[in-house]
Protein backbone atom coordinates (compact mmCIF):
# COMPACT_ATOMS: atom_id res chain seq x y z
CA UNK A 1 0.00 0.00 0.00
CA UNK A 2 1.31 2.95 -1.22
CA UNK A 3 1.41 6.16 0.95
CA UNK A 4 -1.34 8.08 -0.83
CA UNK A 5 -3.49 4.85 0.01
CA UNK A 6 -2.80 5.41 3.71
CA UNK A 7 -3.35 8.77 3.52
CA UNK A 8 -6.89 7.79 2.30
CA UNK A 9 -7.66 5.08 4.78
CA UNK A 10 -7.07 7.37 7.44
CA UNK A 11 -8.45 10.61 6.27
CA UNK A 12 -11.83 7.88 5.62
CA UNK A 13 -10.96 6.14 8.78
CA UNK A 14 -11.37 9.73 10.65
CA UNK A 15 -14.33 11.24 8.93
CA UNK A 16 -15.73 8.19 10.02
CA UNK A 17 -15.01 8.48 13.56
CA UNK A 18 -16.08 12.48 13.28
CA UNK A 19 -19.68 11.38 12.46
CA UNK A 20 -19.85 8.57 14.38
CA UNK A 21 -19.56 11.19 17.36
CA UNK A 22 -21.55 13.80 15.47
CA UNK A 23 -24.29 11.68 15.14
CA UNK A 24 -24.64 10.53 18.89
CA UNK A 25 -27.34 12.69 21.09
CA UNK A 26 -26.13 14.82 23.54
CA UNK A 27 -27.21 14.05 27.19
CA UNK A 28 -29.16 16.47 27.87
CA UNK A 29 -30.11 18.26 31.45
CA UNK A 30 -32.33 20.66 32.39
CA UNK A 31 -31.46 23.12 35.38
CA UNK A 32 -34.71 24.66 36.76
CA UNK A 33 -33.88 28.08 38.54
CA UNK A 34 -36.75 28.71 40.71
CA UNK A 35 -37.92 32.00 42.49
CA UNK A 36 -35.16 33.39 45.55
CA UNK A 37 -35.49 36.26 47.79
CA UNK A 38 -31.98 35.93 48.96
CA UNK A 39 -29.73 38.99 49.42
CA UNK A 40 -27.16 38.92 46.89
CA UNK A 41 -23.67 36.67 47.49
CA UNK A 42 -26.20 34.41 48.94
CA UNK A 43 -28.21 31.47 47.11
CA UNK A 44 -27.84 33.54 43.56
CA UNK A 45 -29.94 30.71 42.04
CA UNK A 46 -29.07 31.60 38.71
CA UNK A 47 -25.14 32.50 38.62
CA UNK A 48 -24.96 28.76 39.90
CA UNK A 49 -27.33 27.43 36.99
CA UNK A 50 -24.72 29.04 35.12
CA UNK A 51 -21.60 27.51 36.66
CA UNK A 52 -23.17 24.11 36.43
CA UNK A 53 -23.89 24.91 32.37
CA UNK A 54 -20.29 25.89 31.90
CA UNK A 55 -19.04 22.86 34.64
CA UNK A 56 -20.52 20.53 32.61
CA UNK A 57 -20.77 21.50 28.59
CA UNK A 58 -16.38 21.85 29.66
CA UNK A 59 -15.53 19.26 31.87
CA UNK A 60 -12.25 18.05 31.50
CA UNK A 61 -13.05 14.38 31.50
CA UNK A 62 -16.98 13.84 30.66
CA UNK A 63 -17.93 14.83 26.95
CA UNK A 64 -21.23 15.33 25.30
CA UNK A 65 -23.71 17.31 28.13
CA UNK A 66 -26.50 19.89 26.84
CA UNK A 67 -27.34 22.05 29.06
CA UNK A 68 -30.60 24.08 29.51
CA UNK A 69 -31.33 26.76 31.74
CA UNK A 70 -35.03 27.57 32.01
CA UNK A 71 -37.28 29.39 34.35
CA UNK A 72 -40.65 28.37 33.72
CA UNK A 73 -41.81 25.28 33.36
CA UNK A 74 -43.22 24.70 29.63
CA UNK A 75 -46.53 24.01 28.55
CA UNK A 76 -46.11 21.28 26.35
CA UNK A 77 -44.01 18.71 28.34
CA UNK A 78 -42.78 16.23 25.88
CA UNK A 79 -40.18 18.63 25.07
CA UNK A 80 -38.46 17.32 28.29
CA UNK A 81 -39.09 13.55 26.82
CA UNK A 82 -35.39 13.37 25.81
CA UNK A 83 -33.89 15.04 28.96
CA UNK A 84 -31.84 12.24 31.10
CA UNK A 85 -31.75 14.44 34.53
CA UNK A 86 -33.36 17.45 35.89
CA UNK A 87 -31.68 20.31 38.21
CA UNK A 88 -33.46 22.79 40.79
CA UNK A 89 -32.54 25.60 42.13
CA UNK A 90 -34.58 27.98 44.06
CA UNK A 91 -35.86 29.21 47.29
CA UNK A 92 -37.77 25.67 47.93
CA UNK A 93 -38.29 22.87 45.56
CA UNK A 94 -39.16 25.14 42.42
CA UNK A 95 -42.48 23.09 41.44
CA UNK A 96 -43.77 23.89 44.39
CA UNK A 97 -43.68 27.61 44.12
CA UNK A 98 -43.89 27.76 40.06
CA UNK A 99 -47.17 29.04 39.02
CA UNK A 100 -49.42 25.85 38.05
CA UNK A 101 -47.31 23.80 40.05
CA UNK A 102 -50.04 21.06 39.91
CA UNK A 103 -49.24 20.78 36.04
CA UNK A 104 -45.68 20.89 36.87
CA UNK A 105 -46.05 18.21 39.31
CA UNK A 106 -48.00 15.85 37.19
CA UNK A 107 -45.54 16.54 34.17
CA UNK A 108 -42.53 15.80 36.67
CA UNK A 109 -44.81 12.59 37.91
CA UNK A 110 -44.42 11.57 34.33
CA UNK A 111 -40.93 12.15 33.87
CA UNK A 112 -39.79 10.32 37.29
CA UNK A 113 -41.71 7.25 36.15
CA UNK A 114 -40.16 6.73 32.99
CA UNK A 115 -36.93 7.03 35.27
CA UNK A 116 -35.61 10.79 34.60
CA UNK A 117 -32.75 11.68 37.15
CA UNK A 118 -33.72 14.57 39.95
CA UNK A 119 -30.95 16.78 41.89
CA UNK A 120 -31.63 19.08 43.98
CA UNK A 121 -29.02 21.42 45.88
CA UNK A 122 -29.20 24.05 49.03
CA UNK A 123 -32.61 25.45 49.42
CA UNK A 124 -34.71 23.67 46.40
CA UNK A 125 -33.81 20.36 48.70
CA UNK A 126 -36.36 22.19 50.64
CA UNK A 127 -40.20 21.96 51.28
CA UNK A 128 -42.03 24.06 53.83
CA UNK A 129 -45.60 23.37 56.22
CA UNK A 130 -47.92 24.53 53.15
CA UNK A 131 -46.47 21.91 50.45
CA UNK A 132 -46.88 19.01 51.93
CA UNK A 133 -49.34 16.97 54.07
CA UNK A 134 -49.35 16.05 57.74
CA UNK A 135 -47.55 12.88 57.43
CA UNK A 136 -44.42 14.07 55.33
CA UNK A 137 -45.04 11.74 52.44
CA UNK A 138 -44.88 14.56 49.87
CA UNK A 139 -43.17 12.84 46.32
CA UNK A 140 -39.86 14.40 46.53
CA UNK A 141 -39.50 12.09 49.85
CA UNK A 142 -39.45 9.20 47.01
CA UNK A 143 -37.89 11.18 44.00
CA UNK A 144 -34.81 12.19 45.76
CA UNK A 145 -34.31 10.35 49.23
CA UNK A 146 -35.24 13.09 51.60
CA UNK A 147 -35.41 16.72 51.69
CA UNK A 148 -34.89 19.82 53.94
CA UNK A 149 -38.15 20.60 56.01
CA UNK A 150 -38.97 23.78 56.46
CA UNK A 151 -41.82 25.08 59.75
CA UNK A 152 -43.29 21.28 59.10
CA UNK A 153 -45.79 20.06 61.18
CA UNK A 154 -44.39 16.42 61.31
CA UNK A 155 -40.33 17.38 61.07
CA UNK A 156 -38.12 20.52 61.72
CA UNK A 157 -34.99 20.66 60.27
CA UNK A 158 -32.22 23.25 61.05
CA UNK A 159 -30.81 26.22 58.95
CA UNK A 160 -27.79 27.78 60.64
CA UNK A 161 -24.74 29.32 59.02
CA UNK A 162 -21.44 27.82 60.68
CA UNK A 163 -17.99 29.77 60.66
CA UNK A 164 -16.27 26.23 60.19
CA UNK A 165 -18.42 22.96 59.16
CA UNK A 166 -16.43 20.23 58.32
CA UNK A 167 -18.20 18.09 55.43
CA UNK A 168 -16.63 13.85 55.16
CA UNK A 169 -17.38 11.89 52.23
CA UNK A 170 -19.17 8.65 53.50
CA UNK A 171 -17.21 5.45 53.73
CA UNK A 172 -19.79 4.03 50.90
CA UNK A 173 -19.07 2.50 47.54
CA UNK A 174 -20.58 5.44 45.48
CA UNK A 175 -19.65 7.04 42.17
CA UNK A 176 -20.65 10.32 43.34
CA UNK A 177 -17.88 9.44 45.99
CA UNK A 178 -15.23 9.69 43.21
CA UNK A 179 -12.52 11.81 43.44
CA UNK A 180 -13.29 14.66 46.16
CA UNK A 181 -12.40 14.40 50.00
CA UNK A 182 -13.13 16.25 53.27
CA UNK A 183 -13.33 19.84 53.30
CA UNK A 184 -14.28 22.54 55.59
CA UNK A 185 -16.49 25.50 54.54
CA UNK A 186 -18.22 28.15 55.68
CA UNK A 187 -21.76 27.97 54.74
CA UNK A 188 -25.31 26.68 55.95
CA UNK A 189 -25.71 22.95 55.33
CA UNK A 190 -29.10 21.95 56.43
CA UNK A 191 -29.19 19.53 58.99
CA UNK A 192 -31.67 16.70 60.66
CA UNK A 193 -33.24 16.63 57.08
CA UNK A 194 -36.19 14.75 56.72
CA UNK A 195 -35.78 10.67 55.30
CA UNK A 196 -39.72 9.71 56.16
CA UNK A 197 -40.75 8.93 59.96
CA UNK A 198 -38.90 5.52 59.84
CA UNK A 199 -35.62 6.80 58.32
CA UNK A 200 -33.57 5.84 55.09
CA UNK A 201 -35.83 4.44 53.04
CA UNK A 202 -34.37 1.26 50.97
CA UNK A 203 -32.19 2.12 47.98
CA UNK A 204 -31.02 5.71 50.32
CA UNK A 205 -27.40 6.18 50.64
CA UNK A 206 -25.85 8.92 52.78
CA UNK A 207 -23.04 10.56 50.62
CA UNK A 208 -21.56 13.27 53.03
CA UNK A 209 -21.57 13.78 56.44
CA UNK A 210 -20.83 16.82 58.85
CA UNK A 211 -20.57 16.76 63.17
CA UNK A 212 -23.14 19.55 63.81
CA UNK A 213 -24.42 21.57 65.70
CA UNK A 214 -20.38 22.57 66.96
CA UNK A 215 -21.94 22.92 70.42
CA UNK A 216 -23.82 19.35 70.48
CA UNK A 217 -22.21 17.85 67.83
CA UNK A 218 -23.70 14.70 65.99
CA UNK A 219 -23.30 13.30 62.50
CA UNK A 220 -26.22 14.50 59.88
CA UNK A 221 -26.36 13.71 56.48
CA UNK A 222 -25.69 16.90 54.56
CA UNK A 223 -25.67 14.95 50.84
CA UNK A 224 -27.76 11.83 49.90
CA UNK A 225 -28.57 9.45 47.17
CA UNK A 226 -31.64 6.97 46.29
CA UNK A 227 -32.20 4.21 43.33
CA UNK A 228 -34.91 4.55 42.61
CA UNK A 229 -37.57 1.47 42.16
CA UNK A 230 -38.44 3.10 38.79
CA UNK A 231 -34.74 3.20 37.23
CA UNK A 232 -34.34 6.59 38.52
CA UNK A 233 -31.73 8.15 40.35
CA UNK A 234 -32.05 11.36 42.18
CA UNK A 235 -29.08 13.36 44.72
CA UNK A 236 -29.65 16.11 47.28
CA UNK A 237 -27.01 18.26 48.57
CA UNK A 238 -27.70 20.95 51.00
CA UNK A 239 -24.90 23.35 49.69
CA UNK A 240 -23.92 25.88 48.88
CA UNK A 241 -25.77 29.01 50.67
CA UNK A 242 -22.83 31.32 49.80
CA UNK A 243 -22.29 31.79 45.69
CA UNK A 244 -18.40 31.78 46.65
CA UNK A 245 -18.36 28.43 47.41
CA UNK A 246 -18.82 27.36 43.55
CA UNK A 247 -14.90 27.77 44.02
CA UNK A 248 -14.50 25.19 46.25
CA UNK A 249 -13.30 21.98 43.87
CA UNK A 250 -14.38 19.39 46.32
CA UNK A 251 -17.96 20.84 47.04
CA UNK A 252 -18.40 21.27 43.38
CA UNK A 253 -17.21 17.92 42.40
CA UNK A 254 -19.72 16.38 44.62
CA UNK A 255 -22.28 18.38 43.16
CA UNK A 256 -20.99 17.52 39.41
CA UNK A 257 -20.44 13.75 40.55
CA UNK A 258 -24.18 14.28 41.83
CA UNK A 259 -25.90 15.23 38.18
CA UNK A 260 -23.66 12.75 36.02
CA UNK A 261 -24.57 9.72 37.99
CA UNK A 262 -28.51 11.08 38.20
CA UNK A 263 -28.23 11.00 34.11
CA UNK A 264 -27.38 7.47 34.53
CA UNK A 265 -23.58 8.61 33.18
CA UNK A 266 -20.14 7.00 34.27
CA UNK A 267 -19.12 9.22 37.10
CA UNK A 268 -15.08 9.58 36.65
CA UNK A 269 -13.20 7.54 39.32
CA UNK A 270 -11.39 10.71 40.02
CA UNK A 271 -14.89 12.55 39.51
CA UNK A 272 -16.04 15.46 37.04
CA UNK A 273 -12.99 17.73 36.33
CA UNK A 274 -13.28 21.39 36.08
CA UNK A 275 -11.37 24.32 35.99
CA UNK A 276 -13.50 27.47 37.15
CA UNK A 277 -13.47 30.98 35.26
CA UNK A 278 -13.42 33.85 38.14
CA UNK A 279 -17.08 33.48 40.06
CA UNK A 280 -17.85 37.12 38.51
CA UNK A 281 -18.13 35.99 35.04
CA UNK A 282 -21.47 34.03 35.63
CA UNK A 283 -23.40 37.32 36.56
CA UNK A 284 -24.12 36.94 40.14
CA UNK A 285 -25.14 39.77 42.07
CA UNK A 286 -22.44 39.87 44.49
CA UNK A 287 -19.61 37.11 44.79
CA UNK A 288 -19.10 38.05 48.22
CA UNK A 289 -21.98 39.17 50.54
CA UNK A 290 -19.93 39.91 53.29
CA UNK A 291 -18.89 43.91 53.61
CA UNK A 292 -15.17 44.50 52.68
CA UNK A 293 -13.18 46.64 54.39
CA UNK A 294 -11.80 50.20 53.10
CA UNK A 295 -8.46 50.13 52.06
Amino acid sequence: MNWLSISLTLFSLLCGSAVAIAGESPTRIVVLVGPSNHPPGTHEVAAGARVIEYCLEHAENVKGFQVDIITEWPDDAISFKDVSAIVFSGDRFPPAELAGGEKVMRDLTAMMARGCGLMCYHYATGLNAQQVPPDGNHPLLHWMGGYFATRCLHHQSIARVYQQATIVPTDHSHPVLSGWKSFTIHDEPYIRNYFGKNGLASGVTPLATSMLPPETPQEEIVAWSVARPDGGRGVGVVMPHFFRNWQNNDLRKLILNGIVWSAKREVPAEGVVTSLPKLESFQPQSVDPLPRPKK
